[in-house]
């Protein structure tokens, strides 16, 4: 090495143990402490130098090694074919550059299968005799963990096969956006530390040692590949989804067999298109050359196929700055700090705002008024600061001061059994009203329309109201004391509020905001017990037999109704006529009510809060519409949710009627 240096080895050194740590962090923790795009850059710069200077390769360089080391304490299992990485593309060149690569070392004709990479888990699937005997994450390539059990749990994943052979299928366990917003949901009403994002949510559930405790993560899966054997043996890619299909196993329907580098890069471009609207996360798309023998002839490197690469899409980030940190009360008394930024673009859609977590969150990054930060949406999904330009920052800058107080009741603020959250007390904090009768008339509870924050703040402050029982014994004479309201807004708040008296149980369950009980958990309970005195009756043992309802939840609905306010809560409730059963409307039920959308053409796009897509689709197909997956001059309606983007922009070019969720689910 004496003619290399001492600056290229320090460089060389020093990059091999900060992609060591951060691989850690990654693999072993789940706990990433820098972007996967950061990631990249250290390692192509590594990879390069090394490349360069062979001399300095060592075995413990992270591109010499598949994975990392796995957890202690979990049973070991050894692959019985390593399951490797992938190499990177990260533009339309080196994507090209694979294609022709492969061209030339096969020197005859060949075609590529394109997959979504889905952003999750890697898993192992061993089935003997059709039955599944052992499941396994990737650990280090080599060796993985057995989580058998917890794989169990997991739906999408058949416990036996259609057919009885014996193979080993390889995929991706990953949790659904739509899940990881509500488990967030729940951790932030709980005070607990928000989840990351949905590939790190779905890694810490499969290695939860209880399997109750890894259901409630809702995680799925997608197959994609196998060990072959005699008895398991496609001549290609396609052959192979075609095979898992008829095996009972899920794969993703998202592909497509390409010939050229052109139709490889316009399929990246329909992905990428789609990408924010699908309700599981990818980050990028995976070539694969379709022929097995082909593959077989290809063979692989010391970490990766060659006969197959993944192009990874650029990590959205934006820069901004900071302009103020506002604190909120929430209607279990949290209170979350909120960063006020400049407007930006970010993922489709202009954010103004990111969350800060908790205090914890604002002391490990010292984010502070003034400063320039980048931030991404977590999962696609939550605006969010992830590093701060200190380098940028003025030097009169002062750290942020955490408030010790309620800003709205003054009362000191606490944390509770070690919670990360600061907590207000006060049971009669005016915050805590207003939010939780906010969340009484919200969508997903009551989904009282047009009663929203300011209206209740007018209710409020006017002394109209005191709980949300008292929205019920409301005249409409009542909201024309409001300022600024018209005899035509006041016949509409009425009427919205006479509506919600019919509401199935298991909305007015979760608008009451007992602790722990999200909508899911509210619709398995009103669907047991029928009616609300039926769930005042239960022992926290029979609620608990509900599967998927677990203690924390059992004995918050107990404690709640064991207070006397709430028992005359309900009792007002009553005496207004609110409807207090369940009513079982299906989504067959709703599918038959009308024909309007009979004949025709709808697109579905951006995220909703009440549906997932496919049961909007099931919904709009079971009324006699047609649903597709691209805005044209034959779109009829497009229904738009958050984050909608570059399909919701084509029907406002085209002058396509558009509705919103709230909308959708009035004609619906």
């Amino acid at each position: 090495m004496s003619n290399i240096d001492q600056n290229t080895q320090d460089r060389v050194k020093e990059l091999r143990e900060q992609l060591n740590l951060h691989a850690h962090h990654y693999y072993v923790l789940d706990q990433p402490k820098i972007s996967d795009q950061e990631y990249d850059i250290l390692y192509r710069e590594l990879q390069t130098l090394e490349d360069t200077y062979p001399e300095l390769i060592t075995d413990d360089s992270p591109t010499q090694r598949v994975g990392d080391q796995i957890l202690e304490g979990f049973t070991k299992v050894a692959h019985s074919q390593p399951m490797y990485s992938l190499d990177n593309a990260f533009n339309e060149a080196e994507v090209g550059a694979f294609v022709e690569r492969v061209k030339k070392q096969l020197d005859e004709p060949v075609s590529f299968l394109c997959e979504c990479k889905i952003d999750g888990l890697a898993i192992a699937l061993t089935y003997e005799n059709g039955q599944l005997v052992r499941g396994a994450t990737r650990g280090d390539g080599t060796v993985g963990e057995d989580i058998t059990t917890s794989l169990r749990t997991i739906k999408s994943i058949p416990l036996r096969l259609t057919d009885s052979i014996s193979a080993e299928i390889r995929g991706e366990a990953y949790m659904p956006k739509a899940v990881f917003r509500e488990l967030n949901a729940e951790r932030d009403e709980q005070g607990l530390v928000p989840l990351a994002n949905p590939r790190n949510a779905a890694a810490g559930g499969l290695r939860q040692l209880d399997p109750k405790e890894v259901a409630k993560r809702q995680l799925s899966a997608f197959m994609y590949g196998a060990v072959y054997n005699d008895e398991f043996q496609p001549d290609s890619q396609e052959n192979l989804f075609e095979t898992l299909n008829d095996l009972g196993l899920r794969t993703n329907s998202l592909r497509r067999l390409c010939e050229t580098t052109e139709e490889i890069l316009s399929f990246i471009d329909e992905i990428a298109e789609l990408r924010q609207e699908l309700p599981y996360e990818i980050d990028g798309v995976v070539i694969k050359v379709n022929s097995i023998e082909q593959q077989d002839t290809l063979g692989y490197t010391v970490r990766a196929p060659r006969w197959a690469t993944a192009y990874k899409f650029k990590a959205e980030v934006a820069t901004t700055t900071v302009k103020e940190v506002e604190w909120t009360v929430g209607r279990t008394g949290v209170v979350t700090p909120t960063a006020i930024m400049d407007p930006v673009t970010l993922a489709g859609s202009v954010v103004q705002r990111a969350t800060l977590h908790n205090v914890d969150f604002i002391e490990s990054l010292d984010v502070r008024i003034g400063d320039s930060v980048q931030i991404h949406k977590a999962g696609d999904i939550i605006p969010e600061i992830i590093s701060v330009n200190t380098d940028q920052r003025d030097e009169k800058s002062v750290p942020l001061e955490i408030p010790t107080h309620c800003p709205i009741c003054q009362s000191e603020l606490v944390r509770l059994n070690e919670e990360v959250a600061i907590r207000c007390v006060n049971p009669l904090c005016p915050a805590q009203k207003l939010a939780l009768i906010s969340h009484f008339t919200s969508r997903n509870a009551m989904n009282i329309v047009g009663i929203g924050e300011k209206v209740i703040a007018k209710l409020l402050s006017a002394d109209l109201v005191k709980d949300i029982a008292g929205l019920y014994y409301l005249e409409e004479s009542d909201f024309l004391q409001l300022p600024s309201t018209k005899e035509k807004s006041a016949a509409k708040y009425y009427q919205a509020i006479q509506t919600s008296k019919e509401q199935s149980l298991e909305r007015l369950l979760f608008g009451l905001g007992i602790r722990h009980v999200g909508a899911k958990a509210a619709r398995l309970i009103a669907q047991q017990f029928k009616s609300i005195q039926n769930i005042m009756d239960a022992t926290p043992e029979a609620i608990e037999a509900i599967e998927g309802i677990g203690p924390m939840i059992s004995q918050s609905i107990v404690q709640y109704f064991e207070d006397d306010e709430a028992k005359a809560l309900i009792g007002r409730l009553d005496q207004a006529d609110v409807n207090l059963n369940y009513l079982g409307q299906s989504v067959e039920d709703i599918e038959s009510q009308d024909t309007y959308w009979s004949g025709k053409t709808v697109v579905l796009t951006g995220t909703m809060e009440q549906y997932t897509r496919s049961e909007a689709k099931k919904i709009l197909e079971g009324k006699g519409a047609t649903v597709t997956g691209s805005v044209s001059k034959k779109t009829d309606i497009l229904v738009a949710g958050e984050s909608a983007g570059s399909k919701l922009t084509k029907a406002q070019d085209l002058g396509i009627e558009i509705f919103d969720e709230a909308q959708f689910i009035e004609l619906i």
